[in-house]
């Protein structure tokens, strides 16, 4: 029987000693723990960022009820780690890779410091809200396109800032469109013009768009779903909405946005939702 703890972290030495022994004998079941550790350790820090955005500290908290809440805390992340789609199977995908356990290019480390907007971010507190307030709309563009609802609430989120950067009209009113559909030739609804960011040979420039804009967040949703359904650019997209990363790229390589780390970022910000929404459940 194997020593190696499949709940928890290896915290202690003897649980370190047995994934190291692990590592020699069966080094791809090792890699697979490894990654359920990191992403444990993320579900914690991001409980504990939830916990301390939504919560006060209150007259009858004391060291003991401290202890529980970490413990609870603990005890989430570790039944939130290893589902599929997860972190953890994208950690193990990458560590197989690098050590020449997985077919594919090995990465080549690079010595470019991380941008910060690149970096791992715990989304702000308003986030939970988002991706409630946003559900219903998803689920029917869900049953329209067969795209998951997180994937589009995800999008919907990246695009927005979670909603804090929404496309407004000149006078400051929304314009409800949370995907950032620009209004071609062809669109007969009302139009929202602002200054948006595109890259052009790998530069960011400024320029004046004019955007769709919507009597509803729930048209917006709507109009996402007609777009991926009926345009055949995101055919292909729609053949590839199983995994986050899969309709991430997708996405990109159909040309829906311009900036080149666009299939990076929206992976991270599809993981983050479906996290938000185990974590509500």
């Amino acid at each position: 029987m194997s020593t190696l703890p499949t709940a928890g972290l290896a915290g202690d030495a003897q649980s370190l000693a047995a994934l190291r022994g692990r590592a020699a004998t069966d080094p791809k079941t090792a890699v697979r723990e490894v990654a359920k550790q990191f992403e444990a350790l993320f579900m914690q820090e991001l409980m504990k960022s939830m916990r301390a955005a939504t919560l006060s500290s209150g007259m009858l908290d004391n060291e003991g009820s401290k202890l529980g809440t970490d413990l609870l805390d603990k005890q989430y992340a570790t039944q939130m780690t290893g589902l599929p789609g997860g972190l953890s199977e994208a950690i193990t995908r990458q560590l197989e890779r690098q050590m020449g356990m997985a077919t594919g290019p090995i990465p080549v480390p690079t010595a470019v410091p991380l941008q910060p907007e690149r970096a791992v971010r715990i989304p702000d507190r308003n986030a939970a809200g988002f991706v409630q307030q946003h559900t219903q709309a998803a689920r029917d563009a869900e049953r329209a396109t067969g795209i998951p609802a997180a994937f589009m609430i995800g999008q919907a989120a990246h695009e927005s800032g979670w909603g804090r950067r929404e496309i407004r009209h000149a006078d400051g009113t929304p314009s409800h469109n949370l995907f950032g559909i620009k209004a071609g030739p062809d669109w007969k609804g009302a139009v929202a013009e602002t200054v948006t960011t595109e890259f052009v040979d790998g530069r960011a420039v400024k320029t004046v768009a004019k955007f769709r804009a919507y009597a509803s967040h729930a048209e917006s949703f709507a109009d996402y779903a007609r777009l991926m359904k009926n345009s055949p650019r995101y055919q292909q997209v729609l053949a590839q909405a199983q995994d986050a990363g899969s309709f991430a790229s997708g996405l990109q390589r159909a040309g829906y946005a311009t900036d080149p780390a666009y299939a990076e970022k929206l992976t991270r910000v599809i993981n983050t939702t479906l996290r938000l929404q185990r974590a509500s459940t």
